[in-house]
């Protein structure tokens, strides 16, 4: 693989209005990331982690700078350039997994790979292979409200790599679930994330979760510093 820095930040400013004060959350904010490198993401409640994310998937634009995802600057996309560019090459997973409920665990799945426009009769043997690889085979045609938080997470897990994006987005993924669960999600989506040589960017606030990645930067005063006392994976 090679080791090219297919996602960049450059100078990324964002504030928002409060009342009748503007409270900055990123500035001039940097950030380079490496084809199949997985970057832990830490920072305190209301650091600005959310906000972050929701720039790189193209969900908000910067006050100004540039936020390039394999070649393209998504600050300069309109709103449906960046839904579209979001469906094709962006997985997501939540702390609130945002399954869908009146759909199976399999049609879950399966929503991204229609989404993005594949017209491919596999398209259904794709989706069961991923929930197998997750542990969940025998699950497809359960409902979100028939799973266990941990096989909801799976699901979550199973549809943001079914459409082979570019980029996965993690929002403390583990964050709705206790602490033995929560570690078999993580080995799930290093193994997964790596077997498939995607790129991941994942937020938290639990330290723990730092021994799997490859790099930690931490968010502090709208700007990303290096965390350099923990080893990755």
């Amino acid at each position: 693989m090679e080791n090219e820095s297919h996602i960049s930040l450059v100078k990324v400013n964002k504030s928002y209005q409060e009342g009748d004060k503007e409270r900055s959350v990123l500035n001039e904010l940097e950030l380079n990331v490496n084809e199949g490198e997985m970057i832990v993401l830490l920072g305190r409640s209301g650091s600005g982690k959310s906000t972050m994310l929701n720039l790189i998937s193209g969900i908000d634009r910067p006050d100004s700078g540039e936020i390039n995802i394999g070649g393209t600057d998504l600050a300069k996309l309109n709103e449906k350039e960046r839904t579209l560019f979001r469906r094709k090459n962006i997985g997501f997973v939540f702390q609130s997994f945002n399954l869908i409920s009146t759909l199976t665990a399999e049609e879950n799945v399966l929503l991204p790979l229609k989404l993005k426009g594949i017209d491919d009769e596999n398209l259904l043997d794709k989706a069961r292979s991923f929930l197998e690889e997750v542990g969940l085979g025998d699950r497809g045609d359960s409902y979100p409200d028939r799973l266990s938080g941990g096989e909801q997470q799976r699901v979550a897990i199973a549809r943001a790599l079914a459409h082979e994006p570019m980029l996965i987005l993690a929002d403390e993924p583990t964050g709705n679930l206790d602490y033995e669960t929560g570690k078999n999600i993580l080995d799930i989506l290093n193994k997964l994330v790596r077997d498939n040589g995607r790129t991941i960017i994942l937020a938290t606030h639990d330290r723990d979760i730092c021994s799997i990645a490859d790099r930690v930067v931490e968010l502090q005063g709208g700007k990303l510093h290096d965390v350099t006392e923990f080893e990755g994976a």
